[in-house]
């Protein structure tokens, strides 16, 4: 599994969500191969974020500060920046906040999805489109063997759903539009992904860091759900081996992919925080006694056509992604320098 330096360097990249926990990464990524990079998001969601902390800012050619349900200031932008190849992160990504602010998630992932794939139609330069969703696009039936991408779209929860319906979009527009102007497009879907830098609320890894920090118990609401954990780095790698391939050969390769980890890293909660806890002195967690929002039980993904395909596995087990993030999170708190922390990191994963 190797990402071609050669094709990423001076390449015209568009990124939505360059602000947010996946964006950030990436956007390190990118410029460090050496892509000329244009953002176009909200402003940084949290404070801190990784957006801040890495000084990321500095790595764009342009930064874009806006909203993706804004059809014409995208469409400006996309069109100003002239890319080859357009990464779509930009999303309500929290499950739930999609409970407390349905209308948002929707509209934020159903027609910003929509808005980017509109503006994309309106610019010539484009040669391949990624959509990012979610592993939880699936309609989940609690079985027991992982998912492939031709299992049934659905989603209990408002940000699954709508995360199936930006998958069924970005099909729509595959056949209606993409085909007939030579833009494939593709989709993927990764599993919960942790590491370095994420302050998002509702996630466990970034919950379990801030209660530690305070030096309060984290509360957990579903310690038995078993979800598919990989780092952060696992899923990029496979979005940058996606869109060389689309640029390359789009037409074997405009489909949804699934970029899961192994199923032995396919661990429920109580797990991952006791391994948390096990690296963080004086931490503790418990049971949280009042009742929570539906979540589903148990998910998995099959990542063979990935791994086929694209030549694409993972690289880090459960274990070294869960060392990253802390050594990651212990850095940021001793005051390191944390954007060559970050790129050793990327350097770290690279040589694996």
């Amino acid at each position: 599994m190797t990402i071609d330096q050669a094709f990423w360097k001076d390449r015209r990249v568009f990124l939505t969500g360059h602000t947010g926990f996946k964006g950030g990464w990436l956007s390190m990524w990118l410029t460090k191969l050496g892509a000329k990079v244009f953002g176009y998001a909200l402003e940084p969601p949290t404070n801190p974020c990784l957006f801040n902390e890495a000084r990321i800012a500095a790595r764009f050619e342009a930064s874009t500060f806006a909203d993706i349900r804004d059809l014409p200031r995208l469409t400006e932008s996309l069109r100003a920046a002239k890319p080859s190849v357009v990464i779509h992160l930009a999303a309500q990504p929290l499950v739930k906040k999609s409970y407390i602010d349905p209308v948002e998630t929707f509209s934020s992932n159903v027609m910003g999805t929509v808005h980017l794939l509109e503006a994309v139609r309106n610019a010539d330069s484009v040669e391949g489109v990624l959509v990012v969703t979610t592993d939880k696009c699936y309609e989940n039936r609690e079985w027991l063997w992982p998912y492939r991408e031709d299992d049934r779209l659905g989603g209990h929860d408002p940000y699954s759903s709508s995360k199936a319906c930006a998958e069924l979009v970005a099909l729509s527009y595959r056949r209606s539009f993409m085909a007939a102007c030579c833009t494939p497009v593709a989709t993927a879907r990764a599993g919960n992904v942790i590491g370095g830098g994420d302050w998002a609320q509702y996630r466990i890894v970034p919950d379990f860091l801030r209660s530690s920090d305070r030096g309060e118990p984290l509360h957990v609401r579903s310690p038995d759900a078993i979800r598919p954990w990989q780092h952060v780095l696992e899923p990029l790698s496979g979005y940058l081996m996606l869109a060389e391939k689309l640029v390359k050969d789009g037409v074997n390769h405009a489909k949804a992919w699934n970029f899961g980890p192994n199923e032995t890293d396919t661990k429920s909660v109580s797990t991952v925080v006791e391994m948390l806890r096990n690296r963080v002195p004086y931490s503790k967690w418990l049971i949280d006694p009042q009742g929570h929002s539906h979540e589903a039980g148990l998910l998995k993904l099959d990542s063979t056509n990935a791994r086929v395909l694209l030549n694409w596995s993972p690289r880090w087990s459960l274990e070294t992604a869960i060392d990253k993030t802390v050594e990651w999170h212990k850095a940021w708190r001793n005051g390191v320098d944390m954007t060559p922390f970050s790129l050793d990191q990327i350097m770290a994963y690279e040589s694996t």
